[in-house]
């Protein structure tokens, strides 16, 4: 009976959808040339700083070095991602070890955090934090890579270099960042890649969006309660939750509060559910060495803070007394890590943005994944329907592979063509030569590349398709 209803209501889509692929959302003007596509350097003004832009036909980067080394802002397909606050637009004060200056952006930071003793970091905007860093450029024009080297900061013992590189023919952002012992003596720390996403509504800024996620697996060996831990914030949050799939979902609400997880996935995705596009931040968890609190990823939810004080009262409410910036944290965490004096660690992640809404399911190599692949040929085995829809992190075309009952590969079929900027809700209906035991659905790129899987499923089996 399960059967029978699953293979109607996947009858019922495909009434409603009788085209063979749908591509919604914004779609782009026109599709990059790839003999033309190119990535360039260049100084900008932005919003008041000096800053500089790195971009190509998708994405547009744009560094300001003097304020820490940050990347301000990430463009892609005329959307941006970033929370740039306009408290401290177009500003830079100098570096401060007892205040903190939010620019926001994306940034390097320190774990441990705390003022105990001289293995913790006092945070603030120190010259780790607010500190002119030296801006390079490496390569421009088939690949764009640049660097931003930060003082030597006699606290910590650290001295970051961050090196970021964009290729002409794909929106994928990389990220190198090294971290160097800069001091005469033994140091341990965790580096964190702390982006701030801007949650305002685009219709009123003054108020905060009701559309917007945060995603990321949650580890099924989990050491926190829940297979998340709080580590600030009310314990009971209905923004948090955990699916029966082991997803974690964080819906935006302004409200303060820091939850970090154990995860071994490593991706986290940030999803504006109002105008579908998405960022998946990738990183490579490492199982031999330890994470800060055990947490590799960690999400803040800047808003109204719920404190309890020594005397037993409570009281909820903004400490700058005014309203709260509207933004969330995602920060991906690198291991912790003891460097002798001289020595180095790098920590690299990757961004992908794409398009993705409040149905994101989860990450694969090609992608995001918002209606699982389904596979269902008739009974007459001469053709096979395939249903899903999608997120992609490159241009190319996604193709089907066919394999028997025992395993043999049948072949493989493009089907249609794709691209970063549109989600996809694929419907389509393909020849095949037999019985068919499962399928994989692969992206391969403009060159031919081969980029992953989007889902792979066993076939189902109808009484005919029409």
């Amino acid at each position: 009976m399960k059967k029978i209803m699953l293979l109607r209501r996947l009858a019922a889509v495909l009434t409603l959808y009788p085209t063979t692929f749908v591509h919604f959302g914004v779609r782009a003007p026109h599709k990059p040339e790839v003999a033309a596509a190119a990535c360039q350097v260049e100084e900008i003004k932005y919003l008041g700083w000096q800053a500089q832009q790195v971009s190509n036909p998708w994405v547009k980067l744009i560094f300001v070095p003097q304020n820490g080394g940050r990347l301000m802002q990430v463009i892609f397909d005329g959307h941006p991602y970033l929370f740039v606050n306009p408290r401290y637009a177009g500003k830079h004060l100098p570096p401060s070890n007892s205040e903190w200056f939010n620019y926001g952006g994306d940034k390097l930071w320190v774990l441990p955090e705390g003022s105990e003793d001289e293995q913790h970091w006092a945070g603030n905007s120190d010259l780790l934090d607010d500190g002119l860093f030296e801006f390079q450029i490496l390569s421009q024009g088939q690949r764009c890579e640049i660097s931003l080297t930060g003082p030597a900061d006699p606290q910590t013992g650290l001295q970051f270099t961050r090196m970021v590189s964009l290729e002409a023919e794909s929106p994928r952002i990389n990220f190198h960042a090294v971290i160097k012992n800069a001091s005469g003596h033994p140091i341990a720390w965790s580096v964190q890649s702390v982006s701030q996403y801007n949650t305002a509504d685009a219709r009123d800024a003054t108020r905060h969006n009701q559309n917007f996620w945060a995603f990321s697996r949650t580890n099924s060996s989990s050491s926190y309660l829940n297979r998340y831990h709080v580590k600030f914030g009310p314990a009971e949050n209905a923004a948090a939750e955990v699916r029966e799939n082991g997803l974690f979902a964080l819906h935006y609400v302004p409200l303060a509060a820091e939850l970090w997880l154990d995860s071994k996935d490593g991706w986290l995705a940030a999803v504006d559910g109002d105008s579908r596009y998405a960022m998946v931040e990738r990183f490579r968890y490492d199982e031999t060495k330890p994470y800060p609190g055990k947490a590799s990823v960690i999400f803040w939810t800047n808003g109204s803070q719920l404190r309890q004080h020594p005397d037993g009262t409570a009281s909820f409410g903004s400490p700058d007394k005014e309203p709260p910036a509207l933004y969330m944290e995602a920060e991906l965490n690198s291991p912790m890590v003891r460097l002798d004096p001289g020595e180095s660690y790098h920590f690299d992640t990757q961004w992908f943005p794409t398009r993705a809404d409040k149905d994101f399911q989860g990450v694969t190599d090609a992608g995001v994944i918002l209606q699982p692949l389904h596979a269902v040929q008739d009974a007459g085995a001469g053709k096979i329907r395939l249903v899903g829809a999608f997120g992609v992190f490159f241009s190319g075309k996604l193709v089907v592979h066919f394999y028997g009952a025992g395993g043999m590969a049948m072949g493989t079929q493009p089907i249609t063509q794709v691209d970063p900027r549109n989600l996809l809700l694929l419907q389509t209906t393909a020849a095949v030569p037999g019985r068919v035991g499962r399928i994989s659905l692969h992206l391969v790129d403009s060159h031919g590349l081969d980029r992953g899987a989007l889902g792979e499923v066993a076939v189902e089996t109808s009484a005919g398709i029409q």
